[in-house]
């Protein structure tokens, strides 16, 4: 079987990292899009240090040009797109209802929304005529429940969840499949920032079932499942990654 051609947005720190690093240890051949070009550079010369192709493409999700352009470089450099991750997202600016305002919320629906809309837009019209393909959104485990000072962050993430699964029945009659993956608290410097001290982060920790943090390789591992050949009839599906935080 030849390698997979995987893109991936988001991807110079944390789980969209990790996923970078997974997905090259199993062979596959990489686009691998963010905002910093020192970063890109840097990830791209590790993800070659382990035996395959890959390049950076410096891309912003919510300019839906970057994105055109991304996916069809994707596709000039290795022929196809077999695997897209669309993680690129942001925490914003953390703070309760009554404080928000239309740019906090832009700030936060640019990124997480507007983004994940253009690189499926973008993404399936590369598959859908290749007849297959799998998309990864990243949600969260706070797009089920809320959190009180993450109001528009969570409601980004039941966002990312309904785009999910309007996509992915919009994409199975060509065998495309679109599936999300809901983490947890998971050890980034985004929980970090998020929680804001090391009070609020242990207390969030605190009501996960298996009492600790993720880790992004975690993550990353569900991300690279969804991605083969071994979920072959999974689409529509939001896979929670969260240490049992949902379960109860």
């Amino acid at each position: 079987m030849s390698a997979q051609i995987v893109l991936i947005t988001g991807a110079l720190t944390g789980i969209g990292r990790a996923t970078a690093l997974a997905f090259a240890r199993e062979g596959a051949k990489l686009v691998v899009s963010g905002r910093r070009d020192d970063a890109g550079t840097a990830l791209v010369k590790e993800l070659r240090g382990l035996g395959v192709e890959a390049e950076f493409v410096r891309a912003d999700v919510r300019h839906e040009d970057d994105v055109r352009k991304l996916v069809d470089q994707t596709v000039a450099r290795f022929g196809r797109l077999d695997v897209a991750v669309n993680n690129a997202g942001t925490e914003g600016t953390p703070g309760l209802v009554t404080d928000q305002t239309a740019e906090s919320y832009a700030a936060i629906f640019d990124t997480n929304v507007l983004g994940v809309l253009l690189s499926l837009k973008h993404e399936l019209r590369v598959m859908q005529p290749q007849g297959k393909g799998s998309i990864i959104n990243l949600s969260s485990a706070l797009g089920k429940i809320g959190v009180t000072g993450g109001s528009v962050y969570v409601a980004s993430k039941h966002a990312v969840e309904g785009l999910t699964k309007s996509a992915a029945l919009e994409a199975a009659p060509s065998g495309v499949r679109v599936n999300a993956v809901a983490p947890g608290p998971v050890e980034t410097d985004m929980l970090t920032r998020f929680t804001g001290s090391a009070k609020n982060k242990a207390g969030l920790i605190s009501g996960v079932p298996l009492k600790r943090a993720g880790t992004a390789e975690e993550i990353a591992e569900t991300i690279l499942f969804l991605g083969s050949d071994k979920a072959p009839f999974i689409t529509g599906q939001t896979i929670g990654v969260d240490g049992g935080k949902l379960a109860g």
